[in-house]
């Protein structure tokens, strides 16, 4: 539907907008959190104007409450997963972390990760042991006991462990 500037001017303003005072008033009725109800009229104004440049609008006042509802709903959407501050609020405010940066966290990463390959480019048994005694902290004796061999193997596959996966740790730049 094509209407002249003035038909559209003067239909915007003799069926559109008298009803914008009671819809802000229903807005705060309706939806108290409403961060800007003046907003969500102004876009639905602007919206039921675009309509009828688009198309016939058989009822002004139902089409303007309708998407005035639906643009309140969008915007208390919003606010529930992002909460909205004014950035004047927050400009004097300063967030240090006490927390490693994420360089220091992504180094640390990697690190773990060459150590966890370290290990398990041991053999099984020499794995084994050195798991039992660095990770979990079992002694000599009780390792040897759950392995089923001497205390002295198990210091000797430890010693073997520990110097393999720095060598491993070295061939990849780590000290």
């Amino acid at each position: 539907m094509s209407l002249s500037f003035s038909d559209s001017t003067r239909w915007f303003a003799e069926e559109v907008q008298p009803h914008a005072g009671e819809l802000r008033a229903w807005l705060h009725g309706k939806f108290p959190a409403l961060s800007d109800p003046d907003d969500v009229v102004q876009e639905a104004l602007t919206r039921v104007w675009g309509e009828k440049q688009v198309r016939p609008v058989a009822s002004p006042k139902a089409l303007l409450f309708t998407t005035a509802r639906n643009l309140a709903l969008d915007q208390l959407r919003r606010q529930q997963v992002v909460r909205m501050e004014p950035i004047a609020e927050t400009a004097g405010q300063f967030v240090l972390e006490d927390g490693p940066s994420a360089a220091d966290t992504t180094a640390h990463n990697q690190e773990l990760e060459l150590l966890t390959q370290a290990i398990q480019s041991l053999p099984d048994r020499c794995r084994q042991v050195l798991t039992l005694r660095k990770i979990y902290g079992l002694s000599q004796k009780a390792i040897g006991a759950q392995l089923g061999i001497a205390e002295h193997t198990v210091e000797v596959q430890v010693a073997n462990g520990m110097r393999r996966c720095a060598e491993f740790l070295a061939r990849h730049g780590l000290p």
